[in-house]
């Protein structure tokens, strides 16, 4: 395959009951927003669904990019907390089976981007811990919001989106303690950590809003430019 062929970017997808035409099944399921973004930034999207953890390794090293999607919240077991009684309930498989993933791209040096759930199991990855509850990053139950986070200058992030910019956003929960290796990036205008990313040379960022629900492409293309000299073998 010739160097300059576009990067395969996979994107983790979740099991969910469905519905459509006279079907109704569990189903893989993914907002066609994810690989449309992941698209138009110049890669090939892949959808990932969860699978043993111990593959994580061998589909990780088929990938150029590693996308982990937004959802359900995280199992607090996973950083060594009570259960809020407002945190959702556990996706175990997903949990157990997005972790294998990032670990296996942090070991091979394959560009990670996490969106919201994703920026969170990252930070949970590298033994970082979340608050459970926060009020006001969502437009209310099932519609996004909006609002500006400002990039910490002279990040990884800061590269691609300059300064202030306002983002669709939809979580209740965030960034507590950073995990291992993990610097904050971005913050919300309440103080919130809106994007973290690994200080050293290993391209892995993750942001707690969703760009796959706006027009703004940076940030995958941020990613998909990571991936993509990775596979020209210069490093991420």
């Amino acid at each position: 395959m010739p160097v300059s062929a576009k990067p395969l970017i996979g994107v983790t997808t979740y099991l969910d009951p469905a519905r459509w035409g006279v079907w109704e099944m569990r189903a893989a399921l993914l907002p066609e927003t994810y690989p449309r973004l992941a698209q138009a930034a110049g890669g090939i999207a892949a959808m990932l669904p969860p699978d043993a953890p111990g593959v994580a390794e061998e589909v990780v090293a088929r990938l150029d990019g590693l996308v982990v999607a937004g959802g359900a919240d995280v199992d607090p077991a996973r950083y060594g907390a009570a259960r809020d009684p407002r945190t959702g309930p556990a996706a175990q498989e997903r949990d157990a089976w997005e972790l294998a993933l990032i670990g296996a791209a942090l070991a091979a040096g394959t560009p990670v981007l996490g969106i919201c759930r994703g920026m969170q199991l990252l930070n949970v990855a590298l033994g970082g811990t979340l608050v459970q509850h926060l009020d006001g990053h969502t437009g209310g139950v099932g519609v996004f919001g909006s609002h500006t986070v400002k990039p910490v200058p002279g990040t990884r992030l800061a590269s691609l989106a300059g300064e202030a910019v306002t983002v669709p956003t939809y979580h209740h929960q965030a960034v507590d303690r950073l995990g291992d290796g993990l610097t904050p990036s971005a913050h919300a205008e309440d103080g919130t950590v809106e994007a973290v990313e690994h200080a050293g040379a290993h391209w892995a960022l993750g942001v707690q809003w969703h760009p796959e629900m706006g027009t703004d492409l940076r940030v995958m293309e941020g990613l998909v430019a990571a991936a993509s000299r990775t596979r020209c073998g210069d490093g991420g």
